[in-house]
């Protein structure tokens, strides 16, 4: 069951399928719950920010049309029309459904300076965002396969 944050407390999210921003409840749940709903990779990627091997992640070459989500929450993150092979073996995509349903934070971790990119409805690692993506953003978001889950539209 999903747990909202603080009583009362909304977030504003764009619903990919309806184009339409929604107000809902972030999603907090304790460790034992996502692991309880999650295969052990998902949870140590997820909710841990691990990272999956390259090439590994069954949707680096997936070509198909859909919406990637939080593989969490459901949160609409990336349009397959967004996505591009950075031959890094990791789905790369050059934008996010919108700039509300991501947060980007500082990540030193490994002695690098990144920038992470979690879901900002359930605080989920999804990847990272460099400045090597092609246009119309010049950026590539870098996700892990193991953070989402793929919704075929026809």
């Amino acid at each position: 069951m999903d747990t909202p944050g603080k009583a009362g407390i909304r977030i504003h999210l764009f619903n990919a399928r309806t184009g339409m921003t929604e107000d809902v409840t972030p999603v907090i749940k304790t460790d034992e719950e996502w692991k309880a709903q999650l295969t052990p990779e998902q949870f140590e990627v997820a909710r841990k920010h691990g990272t999956e091997y390259a090439f590994t992640g069954k949707y680096h070459a997936l070509k198909e049309l859909g919406i990637y989500v939080c593989i969490c929450c459901g949160t609409d993150l990336f349009l397959s029309d967004t996505k591009f092979d950075s031959g890094t073996g990791w789905p790369s995509f050059y934008a996010p459904v919108s700039g509300l349903n991501v947060r980007n934070h500082n990540d030193t971790s490994g002695g690098m300076m990144r920038t992470e990119v979690l879901c900002a409805r359930c605080g989920a690692h999804l990847g990272h965002v460099f400045d090597d993506g092609p246009p119309p953003t010049g950026k590539r978001y870098c996700m892990n396969s193991a953070a989402l889950d793929f919704h075929k539209t026809p």
